[in-house]
Parts: C-alpha cells; structure tokens; sequence
C-alpha cells in the first residue's frame, strides 16, 4: 500500500503563512466592524407623492418619514413637468400660443403683440417665471445646456421670457440643475441631501463648478450621480473630484441589479479613485418592480440582509403604492420606514451620514508570508498525488524556493494584485482537497474491523467533519488575506474564480482518491495509479442506463455551478426561498444550501461508506459530493464585501445543521438496511420452506 507523508516543513510554512493570514483577517475585521452607520434614504419626490395621495400636508409627511428614522432624502434635478406642476416656472409650447391667438382666447395685450410681431414661433417653446430665485436658476442652467444660440430673451410688459429652440415634449424632461427651494425644504424638515445631479454634454469645469456652487450652503449626506454619467464625464472629471474634496462629500454608487459591482456610469471608477476609496460608500434600492410584490416584513429583512452582507452604506427606499391591510397608505409606508429603522438599530447600525471604510491595504511583508504559506500548501498537494515527489523532499524544496519567490517577491516591489489572485483561487481549490485527503488518509490507516455501532459512528463522522471543516477554513483565511483590502471591499475589485472554485476541488480530490482507492475491486484497497484506473474507465462498456444516470448527473452538475453567482439567471423555488428566510432568521448568516442540504450530509455518509465496508464506488461519489461542501466554506470567503466574520459565522451554522442533517440520513440508512435484511431473510425462509414441502 502507498504512504503518502506529509512533509513537516512545508506544514510549518502553511502554519506561518496562516499566522499571517489571521492578522490580516483580524484588521480587516477591525476595519469592517468600524464601518456601522447606515444612511436611510427615500426619495423627496416619493413623500411628496404620498401627501398629495393622502391628501395631507406636505409638512405632515416629512415630519412623520423623520420619526420613523429617515436620515436623507434624495432630491433630484428639477424639470418643467415638475414646475408645471408646482407653479413655480412654466414652459409654454410656441404652437399652444399661437392657437390661443388664433382662437382669440389669448388675452393678455403683450402677448398678442408679440404674435402679432411675429416673434412667436410655433416650433419654440416659451419659459415664464413665476419664482423669481427659480425663474434665475432655470434661466442659468438653460444658457449653459443649451447655449446662447437657443435661449433667446424676450420682454412682454414687465416680464422677462425665454424663448428656447426645442422640442417641447423632450423639453419637459431636461433636467435643470439641483433645484435650491427642493433642497431648503428637505434641510429645514431635518434630513440630510442625498444630492442626484446628472451630467451636461461636453461637460465643462465651469459647468461642474456651477453644480457644486448651487449646493453650498446645504446639508449634502452625499452624491449619486443621475444617468449614464458622472458628473465631469470625460474631460472635467477633475474638477468634480476636487470639489467634492474641498466639500468633503462623499460618493454613492449604485449595485447593479446583479447584485455584484455597480451600474456602470462612465467616470465613476476616476472619480472613486480621485476622492479615494475612504470617500465611497455603496448604494442599494429595491426594484421598481420588484417592491409591490414584497411585503413590509419581507422588504425589512432584504435591508437587513442587504447591508449586513453586502456592505451597503446607503439604503435609498421607495414608497409604497398600495396599503397594506387594515392601513391606510400613510400608515402602511411609515410602518415599513419605522421597522426597516427598528431591525437595522437591533443589528447594531447607526443611522446617518453614510459610512465609509477607511483605507486599508495589509503589511507587504504578511501578504508575503501568505503567498509563501500558499506556494508551500500548492506543493504539498502535489505530493500527496505524486508519489515520486513523494518520497523526494528535496525535490519539493526546490521547488518551494522558486514558486515562493515568484508568488512573493511581486508582493514585496508593489501591490502583487495579480499573484494575490492566484494565491486566492489556489487556496479556494487546494485547501478543501487537502482537507479531504487528509481524511481519506486516515481511513486508509484505520485497522478496526469490528462492525461500529450507529452512535459511535455518528460521533465518528461528525468530529472528522469538524476536524475537515477547520483545514479547509485554513484556505478561507489564506483567501480572504491574499484579497483583504479596501478595493475588494467595495467591489471595485471581484474574485472572478468563483465558479472554478465548485469544479476543481472534486477534480483535484478525484485524482488523489485514484491514487489510493481501486474503485473497480468493490473494496478499499490499493491502486496501480489515476492513469490506469482512467483507462479502465474509458474501456468500461457503457449500457443505457448507465448514459441515462450520466446525464443526470451531468444536468445536476450545471444547475449546481450555473445557480452559482448572481448573474446565472437560475431561478429559486419558492419552497427554498422560505427556507433560506426560516435560516436566516435561524442563524447568526444563514448557512449556504449546498453545505448543509449537500456537501456535510454526503460527508457524514461517506464517513459510513468507509467504516462499513461499502462498494468503493459507492465510496467515491460520496467522497466527491462531500468535497462541495469544503469547497463552499472557503468560496463563501471570496465574497469580499461580507464581512468576514459573518462568513465564518455562515460556515459554522453549515456544519452544525449539516452534521445533524447528516446524522438523521445515517440513521434513514441504517434503518433502511434493516429493513432490507429482515426482509431478505423472510423470503430466503419462505424459499427454503417452499423447496422443504
């Protein structure tokens, strides 16, 4: 039988590197842990709406959205469909005038002059002013849109008119610029800013100058961008860079609906870096279409969830459109607004001003130490599957020298933000093989004979998963260190390994279960190699049923690694919806399905294949299903916007629910043999009775 050894120097690299690698991880939970204030936001327009629906003062609403605990409320560009609306400004269409003229319905003697003097012209469009401050801020954003080429100044009587060059329709929709009696009205309520200003063509410093000067004077929580561009996109960049610096104003950027990275807005990664990333907090909104189908209680949990998990620092509500039962419109949002408030506060938030992460980058010399500790658990790997490397240390020195210095070295000169993404992916697939193995090694030395009873065996199988559990989260804490830094935090960087991360695992640990088991013989014994028992696989006659089990598990295999990632469309039952809900409310972070419905269960089992003797084969599908499950512990840590206590939380309510999961399928089994022998001996004494008559 081959001994594989595993080489005690190498192991004492992987302990220093893993030293390093919880340092790292206990500043970076220093760093998230710091980071707890939440800015909860809705849209000024929003609260507006809901007074005018509720037929209430504008005045009662804000105060009552203000005692349920919104801090901010976003105020947006204003347009004439909104000053025509509130009487403050109108934009009147050239060709409605000359109707009114025409019809003799036009009255006002100015007017009609100027009809009469051909200056209206039916394809214009006609500004008045009924505010004066809005009347001069309109009258500034339209010259600077627009140019003086289209904005023409007209006199009727005593007033000042605008004639724009535009289509009247689009004309409604431009946006005009931050509107100051908006922003006044929201700061003298007591909320916060949450400043939406949009881009200009060929937007100009003078242009984004003019923005941040019409926010002085503001309380500003923070600035997300309207549309499809920063403001300052391409060339005054900048200049919004630097006034938003001398503000001291921070940056919100918008998940994408993916629920990975941002809505890409052009400038926005320039603008991040130029603020620096201290200055950046993410945004998240539910789905216009997605919140009626919600409710409250349902909408709250998504909040919580939404930033504990994916650090987001800006919640930015939207108001229900129909009341929920029993309630009024004004009481069904107010109650959403005060227990999304309520559960946030309970989960140890804040509420204000959006937070930031300050800058975080770990020591070169720990990083270092981690690419070491990854380089020496790669070659150890190796030979535990090679057995010539095996039983030739020194080969695996020289071999610990030249790729610990390339991993190493690139950290050292600069930021090695290229090797730490190999160092990540490789530890997220050669620790959980190494985990297993090191199981599959310990049965392979296991001299007991004697048929265990069903507990012992449970408690054998749990404490070995346990024991798997906490090699793999070795390769968690190699991960998150190689990534750990503000960056990744925020998204602006991905661990794009993920779904490899499902595959290679049982790729890496079936070739090393080749290398120890024959799975043809039925038993555990030993094995002339993975080249030949491949060939005997590739020369086995293969009958239909056995196609028809391949393609099942071929399909199972792409709905596993396609469900993976937020981007597969894959849709979720709702059955495992509401039991992804029940855990979540179950656990510290809710436990991931393929860990604990999967992975654990088929490790306990597997556990039992191997103490009581079962088909080898048996034994290796087992061994390769239970590998998924270490598998989804350390790529749970590649998600580096959780938090990363919250991933080792989740990873711990995994094996505990699976472990018991895994003890009840025992027992199913179990009772399932018992049955079956009982039933095997009464019909082999019915065939000897039979032949007995």
């Amino acid at each position: 039988m081959k001994v594989f050894k595993y080489n005690r120097w190498l192991v004492l690299v992987i302990v220093i590197g893993l030293l390093a690698a919880l340092a790292i991880s206990f500043q970076r939970n220093a760093v998230e842990r710091a980071n707890r204030q939440v800015d909860l936001a809705i849209d000024y327009e929003g609260l507006q709406e809901l007074a005018q629906r509720e037929g209430l003062p504008e005045s009662v609403v804000l105060e009552k959205a203000k005692e349920a605990g919104i801090s901010s409320l976003a105020v947006y560009e204003t347009t004439f469909k909104k000053l025509n609306d509130n009487g403050k400004a109108a934009a009147i269409d050239g060709s409605k005038i000359l109707e009114s003229y025409h019809a003799g319905t036009l009255e006002d003697p100015s007017w009609r002059q100027l009809v009469a003097s051909g200056k209206i012209n039916g394809k214009e469009v006609y500004v008045v002013g009924h505010d004066p401050q809005t009347y001069k801020e309109v009258k500034e954003d339209l010259l600077r849109r627009l140019g003086s080429d289209r904005v023409t100044v007209l006199q009727v009587g005593n007033e000042e008119v605008l004639a724009v060059k535009a289509h009247y329709d689009s004309f409604l929709k431009m946006n005009l610029g931050m509107p100051t009696d908006e922003m006044k009205a929201v700061n003298d309520a007591g909320f916060h800013v949450l400043a939406r200003p949009s881009n200009y063509e060929n937007c100009t410093p003078d242009d984004v100058k003019a923005v941040f000067a019409r926010l002085d004077g503001f309380d500003v929580s923070e600035i997300v961008f309207s549309g499809q561009q920063s403001l300052g996109a391409p060339k005054a960049l900048q200049t919004t860079i630097d006034e938003m610096k001398e503000r001291q104003i921070n940056l919100g950027l918008i998940e994408a609906v993916t629920q990975l990275q941002f809505y890409k807005q052009d400038g926005m990664e320039e603008i991040a870096k130029g603020l620096g990333y201290d200055h950046v907090a993410r945004l998240y909104s539910i789905p216009k279409d997605e919140q009626p189908k919600l409710k409250i209680d349902t909408a709250v949990e998504r909040w919580s969830n939404t930033d504990e998990e994916r650090n987001i620092r800006i919640d930015l509500l939207r108001i229900y459109d129909k009341p929920s039962p029993n309630m009024s419109l004004m009481e069904t949002n107010m109650k959403y607004f005060q227990e999304t408030h309520d559960k946030l506060v309970a989960h140890g938030y804040t509420i204000g001003k959006a937070g930031t992460f300050e800058t975080y980058n770990a020591s070169k010399v720990l990083r270092a130490l981690v690419m070491l500790g990854v380089a020496a658990a790669g070659i150890l790997y190796l030979s535990l599957v090679i057995p010539r490397l095996n039983a030739r240390p020194r080969y695996q020195y020289i071999l610990l020298v030249i790729v610990g210095l390339l991993a190493a070295v690139p950290v050292l000169m600069g930021n090695g933000s290229k090797i730490r993404v190999v160092a990540a992916l490789a530890s997220a697939n050669v620790f959980p093989a190494i985990a297993v193995i090191f199981q599959l090694d310990r049965v392979r030395a296991c001299k007991e004979k004697a048929r265990i009873a069903l507990p012992r065996l449970i408690v054998t199988a749990a404490i070995a998963l346990f024991v798997t559990g906490a090699l793999s989260y070795i390769g968690a804490a190699y991960l998150s260190a190689s990534l750990a830094d503000t960056q990744y935090f925020l998204e602006f960087n991905i661990f794009r390994g993920i779904k490899l991360t499902f595959v290679l695992p049982l790729i890496l640990v079936g070739i090393a279960f080749l290398q120890r088991f024959d799975i043809f013989d039925g038993r555990m014994d030993d094995t002339e190699g993975v080249v030949e028992q491949l060939k005997r696989i590739l020369d086995m006659p293969v009958k239909v049923k056995t196609l028809l089990v391949m393609l099942v598990v071929l399909v199972a295999g792409v709905v596993f690694v396609a469900r993976s990632g937020h981007t597969s469309g894959m849709p979720v039952s709702q059955t495992e919806l509401r039991f992804r809900a029940f855990l979540e409310q179950a656990f510290y972070a809710r436990p991931r399905t393929k860990e604990l419905m999967i992975g654990h269960p088929a490790f306990m089992l597997a556990a039992m294949a191997a103490l009581r003797k079962w088909p080898t084969m048996v034994f290796f599908a087992l061994v390769l299903v239970a590998t998924i499950g270490q598998g989804s512990m350390v790529e749970t840590f590649a998600h580096m916007r959780t938090p990363v206590y919250m991933s080792f939380m989740r990873g711990i309510g995994g094996i505990v629910l699976g472990a018991g999961i895994g003890a009840v399928a025992m027992i199913l089994v179990e009772l399932w043999q018992a049955v079956m022998a009982r039933a095997h001996k009464a019909n082999a004494a019915e065939k000897k009775e039979s032949k007995a008559d």
